[in-house]
């Protein structure tokens, strides 16, 4: 299925287009959604994108959460996209806070002003619209952050790192980091019992910490 012109192609794209234009079609119920995804996201379609809306505010409007606009698209936003959420920003004001020399010198100005930068929310939101987590693995001397798509199990997760990983994995050594927060360090998880073994089954989640255990890779 790598031409647009092959038949099943053809057949999937054009019973979609007719569900589409025809909220009441029945076009696509014989269709597995496997193989409507599958045949759909090669074409990059940006209809098929998840939306966040962001409405760049001055940083007046922004500071004082208030912008005669806002209602109207929200408004919008209900009627042509529901549930996709929108997030108010100013610009200018985020500009401003990269011109401080720390982060700590930011966060104190948004404390004198009562708010805060838009943009965790922003990429916190953008993610989990695209159904990404996050996963973490550690060394002595790096830890490194991975990204994946939520619903990964973990030889999948594993396969990220490198793909032999995923191939001959065996087992993770799974805690979250939420959980190494709340307790302190690795070794008061382990007391507390929340470090556990998984197999190949396991779904990871957003957070987890994990040690691969994975086979020789053969040449």
């Amino acid at each position: 299925l790598h031409s647009f012109e092959h038949p099943n192609r053809r057949f999937v794209v054009v019973k979609t287009r007719a569900s589409l234009l025809d909220s009441h079609s029945k076009q696509t119920e014989k269709l597995p959604l496997r193989k409507i995804v599958e045949v759909i996201n090669p074409l990059f379609l940006l209809t098929a994108k998840p939306v966040v809306y962001l409405v760049n505010l001055s940083e007046k409007d922004y500071l004082r959460q208030k912008n005669k606009h806002l209602p109207k698209i929200a408004e919008w936003v209900k009627e042509h996209a529901t549930g996709d959420p929108i997030i108010p920003l100013s610009i200018c004001f985020e500009e401003r806070l990269t011109r401080f020399e720390t982060e700590a010198e930011a966060e104190e100005e948004c404390k004198k002003l009562g708010t805060k930068s838009a943009l965790p929310k922003i990429i916190v939101t953008m993610r989990n619209a695209l159904q990404l987590g996050s996963f973490f693995t550690c060394g002595s001397d790096e830890v490194r952050q991975w990204t994946i798509r939520k619903g990964t199990k973990a030889p999948q997760a594993a396969g990220v790192i490198h793909t032999d990983f995923e191939k001959t994995f065996i087992q993770a050594i799974v805690f979250n980091y939420n959980t190494l927060k709340e307790l302190g360090d690795e070794a008061a998880v382990k007391a507390a019992g929340k470090v556990m073994t998984k197999g190949k089954e396991y779904v990871v989640e957003d957070g987890d910490i994990l040690l691969i255990k994975a086979g020789a890779a053969k040449s």
